[in-house]
């Protein structure tokens, strides 16, 4: 029949076009296998993941046979059916299983180009590597380091590294020669966010073990390796936005500039910090700070040496562009201060915590007001301790009150001004009660420290052309603060030393800097005890400082 005939005609069209769908269909499940093995060989993708992919394209591919065998009418065993997928259908189904499979690689983070490990995300890296010139000019009207060795002698010095002398009693101290030299410093650092509430970091860089308060290296040590030591090492907990516990070997916690605290200072110990209130738009926030750090730990708890602080403040916008900043800190030192150490017999000799009263070599810088510690049985005896054994002890006790101002205004645009202002008194400074304990009277030396510094150019010297100018003038009393943790490189580092610092800094490539500072120092009370006696240093350094 005419039906029979156009049947037999379709016939073949229907079985090529069977065949052209099928052909289609397998290329895609070629191309989709040939993708996955690719990811497989390029380790985007385990084999487990992938063997469970291809499963789960199959499972759907059995359910969508099976549901469309389900629709599909029942046969009568006459008539031949060819099933036709529209080109449209087949490219939605091309598009949707795509999408699934990108979906799923961006949840589990995998075969996704450029796109690293979800943990990856939870790591900061960063560090700098600063060349350094310096050159310092020792005063050429500074006292004799004979003198400074006699002040030894009697008894007293504020600069104890200069009354040193050899084996022939001549001294070994520089005060008058100038002095230059290159100096690297390089510091690593890795920050983790373990969680929303947990941080943990870790910071290593050069410098000496025995200096807390700089991290350079001076070149010049016929070409030996530098030291690579832990400088930072901490976990920090933040439970809510406003509350935060800090442990470890820290950053340092407290407002403040480095009239009482270098910057390159680390804590050891415990800090709590809070801010209220948590809302991020408040134009008024004050704050809290408490920690404490044990400063040497000697297994008695009743002789080991703690630096405790507590510090309160507020941060306030008071316009737009202007910002301040105030805090008020009370640091307090146990156990610091030194006294006659009496553990010595005659014929026996020290005992075994002789020497406890001693402020080191190894964490004194200078201008703290020192005296022999020494027995004075040992002084009495052949072994006078004057040549031979001298241990130097704090004669203060230090108790420093501090109160710190920052002032910012960024009207200028691109440009920023920032004022900043520290006062800081020792409250347990007492010339009596040091007579009292030491046996020694004082008639000079100075409680009080303070420095005003104005900063104007950009918020941050990051990219090329960017600079910042400051000027900034310091008075720092003997007996201020404890000399062994203020600024590195005034004076040379210390107390008992006032004057003023010059600095700029230019950008010279992104995070690429070049920086000048110029450090003039004089000393505010005599270092040696003699009347009269002055110390002065004029220090310049020339700084390139890459971030990275």
């Amino acid at each position: 029949s005419p039906a029979a005939s156009r049947a037999d005609g379709l016939a073949p069209l229907a079985q090529t076009a069977h065949a052209d769908e099928r052909e289609s269909l397998e290329q895609v499940r070629q191309t989709t296998l040939n993708l996955i093995e690719a990811l497989v060989d390029q380790g985007v993708l385990t084999r487990a993941k992938a063997d469970a992919l291809i499963a789960q394209a199959r499972d759907k591919a059995a359910a969508t046979v099976a549901a469309a065998k389900a629709a599909a009418p029942q046969d009568d065993g006459k008539t031949q059916r060819v099933v036709y997928v529209p080109q449209a259908v087949r490219d939605q189904i091309r598009a949707e299983i795509k999408e699934e499979v990108v979906t799923q690689a961006r949840a589990e983070r995998w075969g996704v180009p450029n796109t690293l490990p979800e943990w990856i995300d939870r790591i900061k890296v960063d560090g700098d590597v600063r060349l350094r010139y310096a050159s310092d000019r020792l005063g050429k009207g500074n006292p004799d380091p004979v003198d400074y060795v006699a002040g030894g002698i009697i008894g007293l010095t504020r600069a104890a590294d200069l009354s040193r002398f050899n084996s022939s009693l001549a001294p070994t101290g520089n005060t008058r020669d100038g002095v230059d030299n290159w100096r690297v410093r390089a510091r690593l650092g890795i920050t983790a966010q373990v969680t929303d509430t947990v941080t943990a970091g870790l910071r290593l860089a050069t410098g000496s073990q025995t200096n807390r308060v700089s991290t350079n290296q001076t070149l010049g040590q016929n070409f030996n390796k530098y030291q690579f030591s832990v400088d930072r090492a901490f976990v920090k907990l933040q439970p809510v936005e406003w509350f935060s516990v800090s442990g470890g070997r820290i950053p340092n916690p407290w407002f403040s500039t480095d009239l009482v605290w270098d910057e390159d200072l680390n804590f050891e110990g415990l800090a709590l910090s809070a801010k209220w209130p948590a809302a991020r738009d408040a134009g008024f926030v004050p704050f809290a700070t408490l920690g404490s750090f044990p400063l040497r730990e000697d297994g008695h708890t009743a002789n080991g040496r703690w630096l405790h602080g507590a510090q309160v403040g507020f941060q306030w916008d008071a316009a737009p562009r202007s910002r301040f900043k105030l805090g008020l800190a009370q640091y307090v030192y146990t156990n610091i201060a030194g006294r006659r150490d009496n553990d010595y017999e005659l014929n026996v000799g020290p005992g075994a915590t002789y020497g406890q009263y001693a402020y080191s070599d190894g964490l004194r810088q200078r201008g703290n007001t020192l005296f022999r510690t020494n027995a004075q049985a040992q002084l009495d005896s052949g072994d006078d301790g004057y040549y031979t054994s001298t241990n130097w002890g704090l004669a203060s006790k230090f108790r420093p009150l501090a109160i710190t101002a920052a002032a910012e205004f960024s009207q200028f645009d691109p440009f920023r001004v920032l004022v900043s202002a520290e006062y800081v008194r020792n409250m347990a400074y007492d010339r009596k009660e040091i007579a009292r304990r030491t046996g020694w009277a004082v008639d000079d030396g100075s409680r009080e420290g303070w420095l005003l510094k104005t900063t104007v150019g950009s918020p941050e010297v990051r990219e090329r052309g960017d600079w910042q100018a400051s000027i900034a003038y310091r008075y720092l009393g003997s007996d201020a603060v404890l000399d062994a943790f203020t600024d590195s490189d005034f004076g040379l580092g210390g107390t008992n030393n006032k004057g003023y610092i010059l600095g700029l800094t230019y950008g010279l490539e992104r995070n690429t800097t070049l920086g000048v500072r110029w450090l003039s120092a004089d000393s505010i009370d005599s270092p040696t005890f003699f009347p009269g006696d002055k110390f002065s240093v004029d220090t310049l350094q020339v700084d390139l400082n890459v971030r990275f």
